[in-house]
């Protein structure tokens, strides 16, 4: 994973602060009921599981989170068997600096929202097993598996299963997909408007209604546990930096 810290899973238990942020990434995996335990059936084969440790830090190198996931070895998996379709669009930075251009021309706020845990919010509709992780086998059963129920990261899927997702609430609620850029959403009421750029697992936002902004951020944070990162000021290599009357990218 892009980023992410050089350790292995005996380094990582020996530091507090990483093993909090393992404990988190178990509890988020099984309050939202993504895996059962099983016995492995025949001619089946389980995945392997790694834990992934990163730093997020912010626009100026700064720690501000200690993150750790549990990812699927994706590469050991069989097209038709453990996975069909994957692709899903995403927003085009040349989309993005449209939109900040839009936003400077009506001096209207940007904003960002990430997803905390993307891969809990859609339904795995193939059969895949993966192995128990490192410091969380279950004891007496460790020769059992994990049949997913939801993705988890590393598995090729998981785009296409948050993308899926995703569209579907925004369809339903009213949004209006661009027809030339599939990842970005458009809401209308009267002459007030929002537009919602999709880029993978974060999403930015932008238009003329505070209270509709809102409501939007308030209804997001509930129907799929996201993270409120206020004004965009950091995105993809940008900095953008958002005055009382400027925004400058940089």
């Amino acid at each position: 994973m892009a980023g992410s810290e050089d350790l292995c899973f005996e380094e990582g238990m020996q530091e507090e602060k990483w093993q909090k942020a393992m404990n988190e990434e178990i509890r988020a995996i099984e309050h939202n009921n993504t895996w059962e335990l099983t016995n492995l059936p025949k001619g089946a084969w389980p995945i392997g599981i790694k834990w992934v440790y990163k730093k997020k830090t912010n626009a100026e190198g700064e720690v501000e989170r200690y993150k750790v996931r549990l990812v699927v070895k994706g590469y050991k998996q069989k097209e038709g068997i453990d996975y069909d379709e994957v692709f899903a669009p995403m927003t085009r930075m040349e989309t993005i600096r449209l939109l900040i251009s839009l936003a400077v021309q009506h001096k209207w706020t940007i904003l960002q929202m990430d997803v905390k845990s993307a891969f809990l919010n859609g339904v795995l509709e193939e059969e895949v097993y993966v192995e128990q992780p490192l410091g969380y086998m279950r004891r007496g059963e460790e020769k059992k598996v994990l049949r997913l129920k939801k993705p988890l990261y590393g598995l090729k899927q998981v785009p296409r299963v948050w993308n899926e997702r995703i569209d579907t609430y925004f369809k339903k609620n009213g949004y209006e997909q661009c027809p030339y850029e599939h990842a970005l959403y458009i809401k209308k009421k009267g002459e007030d408007v929002m537009f919602i750029a999709l880029f993978v697992y974060d999403l930015i936002f932008t238009g003329n209604n505070a209270e509709m902004i809102k409501a939007f951020k308030e209804v997001m944070k509930k129907e799929f546990e996201m993270t409120d990162l206020g004004l965009m000021k950091y995105f993809l290599g940008l900095e953008v930096i958002q005055g009382k009357d400027d925004i400058f990218v940089s």
